[in-house]
């Protein structure tokens, strides 16, 4: 499977009929800041136990010193497989403590390299050598780049062979499902289109018909 759900704008009881719906087709789900501090910790982690097969993500995007960023971490271990961080921040001091920590505890680094608002072109896309430095030196298993920019998941794909690419943005942000697939990406993370929609599941598998079938046209295409 190749969907992951985002969890942001969703109320707990959303949230617990949600991944009892969605559990069993789609790869994980992607839990964001704003539904952490709203739901609590300890709902996350009954979410979590109600689907344990499935990746779960600490959606934080944490830009800070390295001490700082493994107390986030801890803070997550007793639900998340993985957590995002900012690449722009650098390893020494930063990056590389959250990597070792993450390492250590058997969970995985995904590092931002790319973001789907117009600024993002003048910052963040202006930095890409360096930003593919960190990310050849950390070698974390994973990547988020904007389903918005399939330029940009092309380019790391490149660049990075061995990371799996996941790519927000399909759906309210305006990327159909399955474009960033064919670009390159692993993963497609899906938000307000599957939770906000009437029937979240047929949401959900209408969204993977689509991938599949987008796939099958970019790869005879190619």
């Amino acid at each position: 499977m190749t969907l992951i759900v985002a969890l942001d704008r969703v109320s707990p009881g959303e949230a617990e009929q949600l991944v009892a719906d969605l559990c069993d087709v789609v790869e994980g789900f992607k839990v964001g800041l704003p539904f952490v501090l709203s739901a609590g910790v300890r709902l996350v982690e009954k979410l979590r136990g109600a689907c344990p097969s499935r990746l779960w993500i600490a959606d934080y995007k944490l830009a800070d010193i390295g001490y700082i960023m493994r107390l986030v971490a801890e803070e997550a271990a007793s639900w998340a497989d993985a957590v995002i961080a900012h690449s722009f921040i650098g390893v020494d001091g930063g990056l590389g403590e959250l990597a070792e920590h993450l390492a250590r505890e058997g969970k995985k680094l995904i590092l931002v390299v790319s973001m789907s608002h117009p600024g993002s072109r003048d910052v963040y896309d202006r930095a890409t050598p360096y930003i593919a430095a960190v990310v050849e030196r950390l070698r974390p298993w994973g990547l988020v780049a904007p389903a918005t920019r399939p330029e940009m998941i092309a380019l790391y794909r490149r660049k990075a062979p061995w990371a799996k690419i996941l790519a927000p943005g399909v759906g309210a942000q305006g990327a159909e499902p399955g474009e960033a697939l064919c670009a390159g990406a692993d993963y497609e993370i899906i938000g307000r289109q599957v939770t906000g929609a009437p029937e979240p599941r047929a949401a959900a598998l209408l969204a993977r018909r689509r991938q599949e079938e987008r796939l099958r046209l970019c790869r005879a295409q190619s």
